[in-house]
């Protein structure tokens, strides 16, 4: 199951990770000074990235 792990950096501040089913760590974020920061970009993540698209930039254009 993919899940959200939220925790705290060195620097004190919090930070998520967003994890596969097996485990693997597929991203991670900023450092958020709030807790609540870090929780509202995972909630907007959630809502608004279903219908996100690639944007590959390794693509030359001529």
């Amino acid at each position: 199951m993919y899940k959200f792990e939220v925790y705290k950096d060195k620097a004190g501040e919090f930070r998520f990770r967003f994890k596969a089913s097996n485990g693997e760590s597929m991203f991670s974020s900023e450092g958020y000074k709030a807790k609540a920061s870090a929780l509202s970009a995972i909630e907007s993540i959630k809502k608004n990235a279903p219908g996100a698209t690639v944007d590959d930039q390794t693509t030359a254009t001529a």
